[in-house]
């Protein structure tokens, strides 16, 4: 019985047989070191590991300006889905330098025929040829109408869900990225004409439009419908027009809004329309032709909006 209770005593380990108060005292905060071998905490006294699997998240290297951390840093590109490969993949490039600098002449050729592997690698499916197609376009139409990242990222997750579905087979790259740009604008609420879009594509605008009522069918997605007032800051800052314009025309639209006429109207009409509103209450001088030219839609249109406007809201503009 003696020996069960000394065997026991002897199998105990120190953290059964001291307690917290104990442990405290015995391993002052100072006395405990990080061994970098085993990757514990240590206490110096009582030789007691703390904690043991120690994860060090810092870097092996020093740097001690901006410069140097920057340049010896050796983490990736985030994940972005306008990738085909989400940014996944090793890229080598063509500086035949190694990571400290140094050139590798020698190694020249190998660096080719190991660049040209990696560039055959990373394409391999034909889901991953449609996806490097598909960014490559996507990439060149947000460039050209200077869209913001995260539209394009959020254009690229659109498409890449189009594609999971099948929606691609049998139709037209260059449409279907096209019409996730435009549902992207406007799923962000930023003010986009399917005109715009279509101008700067290689497809036709029945087409994006065809592949933009699919897109919002099979994706179930639901997009409220484009606001008049999003257009206002636009058409008033390519006109050149002060601050005071944009505020009076959104509050037009916001009083016709309450009267129910813009219902079934196109918005950049309506907010041409507004602008034009504005400046006569205002006393700024801009012809409708003008208006209408920077809004993209026709003097006609500009001209009927602005009398409905007149009619509904019962107010006359001094002269």
């Amino acid at each position: 019985m003696f020996l069960e209770e000394e065997s026991s005593q002897a199998n105990s380990s120190p953290e059964q047989s001291l307690t917290s108060s104990e442990k405290e005292d015995k391993c002052p905060p100072d006395k405990v070191v990080y061994d970098v071998a085993r990757s514990e905490y240590v206490c110096l006294e009582t030789g007691e590991v703390i904690e043991d699997r120690v994860i060090d998240d810092r870097a092996e290297w020093r740097a001690f300006t901006p410069e140097e951390e920057e340049k010896r840093a050796r983490t990736g590109g985030p994940i972005t889905p306008t990738v085909h490969d989400m940014g996944f993949s090793t890229v080598i490039d063509y500086m035949n330098r190694d990571a400290s600098g140094k050139s590798l002449i020698n190694k020249r050729y190998q660096l080719s025929k190991l660049r040209k592997w990696q560039a055959r690698t990373r394409v391999l499916t034909s889901i991953e040829r449609n996806l490097v197609q598909a960014m490559n376009e996507l990439d060149r139409l947000t460039a050209l109408m200077n869209l913001p990242s995260y539209i394009r990222e959020e254009a690229a997750r659109i498409y890449r869900e189009a594609v999971e579905k099948g929606l691609v087979r049998g139709r037209s790259i260059e449409g279907v990225v096209a019409a996730a740009i435009y549902l992207a604008c406007r799923i962000r609420k930023l003010p986009r004409t399917l005109d715009e879009i279509a101008e700067y594509s290689r497809v036709e605008r029945k087409d994006i439009a065809r592949c933009y009522r699919l897109l919002l069918r099979e994706l179930s997605i639901k997009v409220s419908t484009a606001d008049p007032a999003d257009f206002v800051p636009r058409i008033a800052h390519a006109l050149g027009l002060p601050g005071s314009v944009v505020k009076v025309a959104i509050e037009i639209l916001k009083e016709a809004r309450e009267y129910g006429i813009t219902g079934g109207k196109d918005p950049v009409g309506l907010a041409a329309a507004a602008v034009y509103f504005a400046c006569e209450k205002l006393g700024i001088e801009r012809p409708q032709k003008e208006i209408a030219s920077v809004a993209g839609v026709t003097e006609v249109t500009v001209r009927n909006r602005y009398k409905e406007l007149i009619e509904a809201l019962s107010i006359k503009i001094e002269e």
